[in-house]
């Protein structure tokens, strides 16, 4: 069955619809409906299933004979270390970590908030976890000591399983004294701390309150524990700039559903074959698409603990999908950028073969024009922009590799997947005509595997998510619908700038700058501006080699911008910098960056990967006279 048959046979029955994907799960007890809306607008879906999250991931391949096959391909440039866990020796180690959690008093409902770098022990933690019922809330290693109290007090974890450092390129980040200083700040305290050591910097553990991971690994065994299908398989924290972060909470049975559906469907892979994920488990990919959707389906998934560039240089990834025969990659658009300014002709990917690869899924970022051409020409399959968030946990709008894929329109992630119906709507909450920029927004109910609820604040989510356009979820993306039903995501709702009355998407302008070929990588933001409003500001990244002088670029680049868009975009500020400030996952911190330009306060970004960037966009700012005198 093919995309539009599959969407039209959700849109005809959207319940049975989910109920016989349900059927590709073992169930403990069979749920006899698939949506509860008695507490409309708060949704949940199979509520009277039982289901285990790890029996689905884990035991039931051993159980089908497949406990030879691979389950995780660890791969660390970072420390030259390389491993494969096979499916059965996943199952004794998840099982012995789950026992010593259980006979530490870890039960249903407890929460275990794991901190821990990208090695296969984390996803072990996770899947542990499930395994006898208790919800974790993956924090990223390394995370600073204030965002990570910020979090134990939210969720108020029973246990921390951390572990003793994080590994960059040049440098160790030691998380002990991180995770002390969250300790002395928080004013909840787990019963117990669990220590994974690493030889390049373990831990003094503190007594009374650490154990050390292979203590806990020593345990016996437990078997799986079944859980209610609405019990909550994990909460993980968006990581918002102002106020208390959001605990997205996500639900066992449509969790389980949703990503064995997606991860053939979407992303064309069948078990056995090996799928790569190239994020971190502190993200909601490294969640769905690290850890529980590839295991889930019996695929072979990838933990990668390096960089696109670096480790050691801009061909490691071709080496990763040579050395592991992956079917397809997934990753953010920042990666590719990355790769593409250090190697603009892709020369090293000639020195690898990347015949195993079928397909590259993009997200994360807007994934520009010149970007997926790019890597198209350099890998030779189809690059596939597809659009999702944290709170859905899956794709919302996308091409669908298993379904087979529809006609690509580069710069859009296509249409919207079986569950979502998609409107754009304008300030007064209808939708506006087809090509029209508004407010994205899908329908409820959500589907299953999205967010029925924040985690301890149910008004909140009402509040962040539901009252502004009533019997929709506001998804905070601003873009539009074409006349072929395909979706453009042209920025976030607060990046629409308004130019003098016009709404302008600075998404349209970073394509036409990312298309000059002097350009790696680029953003735009609002700057307050007397006359206007506002007018646009762009930031330019240069390829590696280029010999141009800055100022023809810039100068190309305003031409460009103004012939493609028109006058009406009044751009005339750009100016080159060596990096743009960004997330540990990609995003550009467009927000920040507006907000040092305009001499705004602004609180740190508990995700910026490096906070020196920062100043150094100040002094580029400062040499164009931003931010001006008021």
């Amino acid at each position: 069955m093919g995309y539009r048959e599959s969407y039209a046979a959700w849109q005809a029955d959207p319940e049975g619809w989910w109920l016989r994907q349900a059927k590709a799960i073992d169930w403990d007890t069979v749920p006899t409906r698939a949506l509860w809306s008695e507490k409309a607008p708060i949704y949940e879906w199979f509520k009277d299933g039982e289901v285990n999250t790890c029996w689905n991931a884990v035991d039931r391949h051993v159980e089908a004979g497949h406990g030879d096959r691979d389950a995780i391909l660890y791969d660390s440039p970072v420390t030259e270390t390389k491993s494969r866990i096979t499916y059965a020796q996943l199952q004794d180690r998840v099982s012995r970590v789950a026992g010593g959690l259980a006979g530490r008093g870890i039960g249903i409902g407890d929460r275990v908030l794991i901190y821990m770098p990208m090695v296969p022990e984390a996803v072990i933690a996770m899947l542990a976890c499930a395994r006898i019922g208790a919800i974790h809330s993956v924090v990223f290693g390394g995370f600073a000591s204030h965002e990570l109290a910020v979090r134990i007090d939210d969720a108020t974890p029973k246990a921390i399983l951390s572990g003793s450092c994080g590994i960059e390129p040049g440098r160790i980040v030691d998380y002990e004294p991180l995770l002390n200083g969250a300790l002395d700040e928080a004013q909840h305290s787990p019963d117990f701390c669990v220590i994974f050591q690493r030889a390049q910097s373990p831990s003094k553990l503190t007594p009374g309150r650490d154990l050390d991971w292979d203590d806990l690994e020593a345990a016996d065994p437990v078997p799986c524990v079944p859980v209610s299908g609405d019990h909550p398989a994990y909460i993980l924290y968006t990581s918002g700039t102002t106020g208390q972060p959001k605990g997205v909470v996500r639900p066992t049975g449509g969790h389980l559903v949703a990503l064995d559906w997606t991860i053939e469907a979407i992303y064309g892979v069948k078990p056995g074959e090996v799928f790569w994920a190239a994020s971190d488990v502190g993200w909601v990919v490294g969640h769905s698409y690290i850890c529980y959707a590839p295991l889930i389906h019996g695929c072979t998934t990838v933990i990668f603990e390096g960089k696109p560039v670096g480790t050691p240089d801009a061909g490691t990834f071709w080496r990763v999908i040579q050395e592991y025969d992956v079917a397809v990659l997934f990753t953010a658009p920042t990666a590719f950028r990355a790769i593409k300014r250090e190697d603009p002709k892709g020369e090293l990917s000639g020195a690898y073969d990347l015949s195993s690869l079928r397909a590259l899924f993009l997200a994360g970022e807007r994934a520009d024009p010149d970007t997926i051409e790019w890597a198209q020409k350099v890998l030779g399959v189809p690059v596939i922009d597809h659009w999702w968030q944290t709170e859905t946990g899956y794709t919302i709008a996308g091409n669908p590799l298993g379904l087979g894929l529809l006609p690509v329109k580069i710069g859009s992630p296509a249409v919207p997947m079986p569950g979502y119906e998609v409107d754009i709507l304008g300030e007064d909450g209808l939708p506006v005509p087809a090509g029209d920029l508004g407010s994205i927004a899908i329908k409820l109910p959500l589907p299953p595997g999205t967010l029925p609820t924040l985690w301890q604040a149910e008004e909140r989510f009402r509040k962040s998510y539901l009252d502004q356009f009533p019997g929709y979820y506001e998804t905070g993306d601003a873009g539009y619908v074409d006349e072929d039903g395909y979706l453009w995501i042209m920025a976030r709702t607060d990046d629409v700038i308004n130019v003098a009355g016009h709404r302008l998407s600075t998404g349209a302008m970073e394509e036409v700058l990312a298309g000059h070929p002097d350009v790696a990588e680029c953003a735009v933001i609002g700057v307050a501006d007397a006359l206007k409003g506002q007018i646009p500001m762009g930031f330019l990244c240069l390829n590696a080699g280029c010999d141009r002088a800055e100022a023809d670029v810039v100068a190309d680049c305003v031409q460009r911008v103004r012939g493609t868009i028109g006058p009406v975009a009044a751009f005339k500020l750009a100016l080159v910098v060596d990096r743009l400030p960004k997330t540990r996952s990609g995003k550009i911190l467009r927000g920040t960056m507006a907000s040092i330009a305009d001499g705004r306060a602004f609180k740190m970004p508990a995700t910026i990967d490096d906070p020196v960037i920062l100043e150094e966009l100040r002094e580029a700012l400062g040499r164009v006279g931003y931010p001006a005198a008021p």
